[in-house]
């Protein structure tokens, strides 16, 4: 299966790590949490050792443990696409969506990982890169946070030079209003303000509420309605005087090529939507139709895609997750100024697990 003389890949590795929120459960719109579950997949080829992950439950560990490592042992650690190919066919009679979706990502960014490594290059460089660095917005702002708590953190990101923040909406609609009104006076008009409803509202809720936060000044509405109502993305889309995005649930291609006609700007998230793998075959889809794109979480994923994606407008500084990646990995990224930059000192994604401290959070599978 390999070039001659290329390393092919001889094992695959799985472990999963759960980390608690950071002082109380958290929540958004339609979902409560109180710890978040990072899956992570070590490909070993040529002496090197690739890593990937993605934000799933523990069921990941087990598709890609029992389902996909088989399919992509022997494979050349230089054919990514081919890793890609083999994960995503070994779980047909699976299902190609959510689980394995999240499994074939982790595996696919280790194999990129891998790849840049082997050849001792970051992977912005193995990518090529349209700029050097690119915005993120800083993302919380819970619905389980006082307005204290998120005028707070909001405010921080905003003196700390972010150009964007994101708070969460939808789960007590009688006070949206008046949430966005506070985080709206903690940061003034130095930056733009989201948010995004998890999809918590009717569509002419979500209406009613754009209209009242474009008052405000909000200039996106994120997932205003549930992500299955295409329809109802499309009246938001026409009439909402904001910005109208989605797409973090986007699995595969036809999933964004869905999204295409019914947003202003589409999400991608490397961990679900396939990887590097998927997430440049989302962008070549989305700029061949003259659409902006932006990340979904795992900010320390996304640097090098962001740098080297002329659709890429941002990507998100989720607080649990850059939090997670600061304490399970050496290299995770700090944005300056509210811009990430990938470090070019380190090979592939230029992280490094930290293994003694990671033990702490080491899940059973």
């Amino acid at each position: 299966m390999k070039t001659t003389g290329e390393p092919e890949i001889r094992a695959v590795d799985v472990s999963a790590y759960e980390v608690p929120t950071e002082t109380q459960p958290e929540s958004d719109g339609t979902a409560v949490w109180s710890k978040t579950t990072l899956v992570l997949v070590e490909l070993l080829a040529g002496g090197v050792r690739g890593i990937g992950y993605t934000y799933a439950g523990t069921g990941a560990a087990r598709v890609i443990r029992e389902v996909i490592a088989e399919a992509v042992q022997g494979v050349g650690a230089f054919d990514t696409r081919r890793v890609y190919e083999a994960a995503t066919g070994a779980v047909r009679n699976h299902g190609r969506e959510g689980v394995c979706a999240m499994a074939i990502s982790a595996v696919d960014i280790a194999a990129w990982d891998l790849k840049a490594k082997l050849l001792g290059v970051p992977l912005a460089k193995l990518l090529g890169s349209v700029r050097s660095e690119v915005p993120a917005y800083g993302s919380g702002g819970f619905t389980s946070y006082t307005e204290t708590m998120l005028a707070a953190q909001l405010g921080r990101w905003a003196d700390q030079g972010f150009r964007f923040v994101k708070m969460k909406v939808g789960r007590e609609p009688a006070r949206d209003l008046e949430r966005v009104r506070a985080a709206r006076k903690a940061i003034g008009r130095r930056c733009e303000l989201m948010v995004d409803a998890n999809g918590a509202y009717s569509r002419k809720e979500a209406l009613r509420f754009a209209r009242a936060y474009d008052g405000e000044g909000v200039t996106w509405f994120e997932e205003p309605v549930v992500k299955t109502d295409v329809e109802g993305l499309r009246l938001l889309r026409d009439q909402a005087p904001m910005e109208v995005t989605g797409g973090e649930y986007a699995w595969a291609p036809h999933d964004f090529r869905e999204l295409i006609p019914v947003l202003d700007v589409v999400q991608a998230d490397v961990t679900r939507c396939g990887g590097i793998t998927g997430f440049l075959d989302a962008h070549a889809l989305l700029r061949a139709h003259e659409l902006p794109m932006s990340s979904h979480c795992a900010p320390a994923l996304h640097v090098a895609l962001g740098c080297a994606l002329p659709a890429v407008r941002h990507l998100e500084w989720f607080f649990d997750h850059q939090r997670i990646e600061r304490l399970l990995f050496d290299g995770a990224p700090e944005p300056s100024g509210g811009l990430l930059r990938p470090d070019l000192s380190r090979p592939g994604l230029g992280l490094e697990l930290k293994r003694e401290d990671a033990g702490r959070y080491r899940a059973q599978l």
